[in-house]
């Protein structure tokens, strides 16, 4: 079975995000493999020991992001491939990661792609189904279980703390939801493992792609960080006067009725 997943390197979670004159800090800042990427990661090793077959890992990056390719080759993966924009664009969006992965996997042969669900920089869950649609195959979001028999996938997912079920077959391309299964972490075998295992790194020329082709269809206009919370208010006195206030509050300070 070839199995393959997609990663994004992410800020670490528990990174403080520093904005100055609009824009991101990177500066020291600690990246990690997106935490729903780890849920995708760790069902291709559980299909690899059931099924057997290759599993790759693919990114679309900088060379910033070889740290976290070698972290997944040190969980299992067996080679991995970065897709290098870094020198060709400037900025780019979902559009851009899912034309680029595109023309990748149109070149390489592919049962079933994993992803996360979302990434926790970006949130938007777009480049699992975009890609999808630009290879013209079939996919199922936010799952939680899945069973291979053959070529009929039975896929369990996540809908709004509903199970959904569906049949389906490969190939195919799923993203991971919290508690499709519980990401190892590597091993010190698997760490000295991953030094010899093969990473590519692959530009637009090797991809038939041209910097127009895959230009960002969208502009970020602003980023900026949320208000802090402003400290709460306990109301006192009897039950009656604490309902006027809190109602004349909702009013006049919170202007919510």
């Amino acid at each position: 079975m070839n199995i393959y997943v997609v990663m994004k390197r992410t800020f670490d979670t528990e990174e403080k995000i520093v904005i100055k004159n609009g824009v991101i800090e990177e500066g020291d800042a600690k990246y990690i493999i997106n935490p729903y990427d780890e849920y995708a990661i760790e069902e291709a090793i559980l299909l690899k020991e059931k099924h057997d077959g290759e599993i790759t890992v693919v990114t679309v990056g900088g060379e910033d992001a070889e740290k976290e390719l070698r972290t997944a080759l040190a969980m299992g993966a067996d080679k991995a491939f970065l897709l290098n924009t870094e020198d060709d664009l400037e900025d780019g969006d979902e559009y851009t990661t899912a034309k680029v992965l595109a023309h990748f996997f149109k070149k390489n042969e592919f049962d079933i792609i994993l992803a996360g669900n979302v990434a926790i920089d970006g949130g938007s869950g777009q480049v699992g189904p975009r890609l999808a649609e630009l290879l013209d195959i079939s996919y199922v979001t936010t799952i939680t279980k899945m069973e291979i028999d053959g070529q009929k996938v039975t896929i369990e997912r996540d809908v709004e703390g509903d199970v959904e079920v569906i049949e389906t077959s490969l190939p195919i391309l799923v993203t991971a939801q919290q508690g499709l299964n519980e990401p190892r972490y590597p091993s010190l075998p698997g760490i000295m493992k991953a030094k010899k295992k093969p990473l590519e790194e692959l530009e637009l020329d090797d991809l038939d792609l041209d910097k127009e082709d895959v230009e960002a269809k969208s502009k970020v206009v602003e980023i900026y960080l949320p208000p802090k919370k402003e400290a709460g208010k306990v109301l006192e006195g009897e039950v009656q006067d604490q309902v006027k206030e809190l109602v004349n509050l909702l009013k006049t300070d919170a202007k919510v009725i």
